[in-house]
């Protein structure tokens, strides 16, 4: 995908994985999802992150971190049939610890049909620079869906 497009998902059931090429020196980073309604969260109840894994809803699920040698990817489960009616919006978003995105290697972020772990979306982002935080995507309702 480019920045900026979108795509309609043929599934509910989503993992999105923020993944990078791990090194010494290289920062680490975070995926965490805001549920919004009317372009805010209701409270840091709808801030799901590596320190409150999972949304009341079962909605979305902080899955953790994964290091396999070399590479390390932070992971999120996100199931729309779930998503309270109220949420209007799912953010996916990332943060780094220890330096900006720019000491961050092969940034992407995936987005895969949780039950056949096929690609439903990928972008690389190789412009990063002094960013420590990004919004990186987001699940919307289309026509009220």
């Amino acid at each position: 995908m480019s920045k900026g497009s979108n795509t309609p998902v043929p599934t509910t059931a989503l993992r999105v994985e923020l993944g990078w090429r791990s090194g010494p020196g290289v920062p680490d980073a975070d995926a965490s999802a805001l549920l919004l309604v009317g372009g805010r969260v209701r409270s840091d109840a709808d801030f799901v992150f590596y320190n409150q894994p999972a949304h009341s809803s079962g909605s979305v699920r902080h899955e953790g971190k994964r290091d396999t040698g070399g590479r390390v990817t932070d992971s999120l489960l996100v199931d729309l049939a779930r998503v309270e009616p109220a949420i209007e919006t799912v953010i996916l978003a990332a943060s780094s610890d220890g330096g900006p995105f720019g000491q961050v290697p092969d940034l992407y972020i995936e987005v895969r049909d949780a039950a056949r772990n096929t690609v439903v979306a990928r972008f690389d982002n190789p412009g990063a620079t002094v960013e420590t935080a990004f919004v990186l995507g987001e699940f919307y309702r289309r026509q009220g869906a």
